[in-house]
């Protein structure tokens, strides 16, 4: 882990993870790369294409670099290689677009969460970067003085298409000798046995090579609960999950569970893209 994307719109909320992005760099000898996307109207976003001297889009990026001199002076980035950029376009486009550029490994986004209306309607911008990210993204909801990670907690159902995720989970909490819990959440809807569970995860487990697993079947009323209640039951410092990146009316009809851990888990959330 190399390179960092911290997107900010400067609130309390983006500055909680910049800091968390600040120790991970610290200790790992990373670069942070800062983004804050402007979204204007179509109209004007379309203008910018072919007049540079736009008026509008000239003053947000001076506010925008004003705000970044005044950030990177916090002692907590002292000593740090940080890089910035502005953007014109959707938020969750933006961070696409300069993960690929700049080559990121991780993304650490803040939030607050959507519930609600606003949720059911519209999402949060954490929640759509979530869905179209191919490169894992660590949401955080509050301060950490000192981000430390010894329990992690990854739920799946462990079919084959997460081997992927679980690998890039596991590169994650060799960072912090993490303890890594393999959950299955057992619901009255979709309710397995415990030999059924027991051997898919052991199946599972045994193809990775890590000494610190184990093997945890919960049961709940549902999945998105059960994993906060165990996470809680435990202490898990971090959440871990795969996301199949759904789009449109199949989001809409089938929603997606990592994408609600974001929006309503009090513990941070990692995502990594099947």
């Amino acid at each position: 882990m190399k390179k960092i994307l911290v997107p900010t719109d400067f609130s309390e909320q983006a500055e909680n993870a910049l800091k968390v992005a600040a120790q991970l760099a610290r200790t790992h000898n990373c670069e942070i790369h800062l983004l804050h996307v402007i979204e204007l109207p179509l109209n004007e976003v379309d203008a910018l294409t072919s007049h540079s001297e736009f008026p509008e889009a000239i003053f947000f990026m001076k506010l925008a670099h004003k705000k970044f001199n005044k950030l990177k002076n916090e002692d907590y980035l002292e000593g740090i290689n940080i890089y910035e950029s502005v953007g014109f376009q959707e938020i969750f486009k933006g961070v696409f677009h300069a993960s690929k550029k700049h080559d990121i490994d991780l993304i650490i986004m803040g939030s607050n969460g959507a519930s609600g209306l606003k949720e059911m309607i519209i999402g949060s911008n954490t929640e759509k970067i979530v869905r179209t990210s191919e490169t894992p993204v660590l949401v955080i909801k509050n301060e950490h003085q000192s981000f430390k990670v010894t329990n992690f907690v990854f739920a799946s159902d462990f079919k084959k298409e997460n081997k992927p995720s679980y690998q890039k989970a596991l590169h994650f909490a060799k960072i912090f000798n993490a303890n890594m819990h393999l959950l299955i959440v057992n619901t009255p809807n979709n309710f397995k046995t415990s030999g059924e569970s027991l051997l898919a995860m052991q199946t599972f487990a045994d193809d990775f090579d890590y000494p610190h697993q184990s093997i945890n079947i919960y049961n709940d009323i549902n999945i998105e609960t059960g994993i906060m209640n165990f996470s809680e039951s435990i202490s898990a410092e971090l959440i871990g999950m795969s996301t199949h990146g759904r789009q449109g009316i199949s989001h809409f009809f089938n929603g997606s569970i990592s994408e609600d851990l974001v929006n309503h888990a009090k513990r941070p959330v990692i995502t990594f893209k099947i």
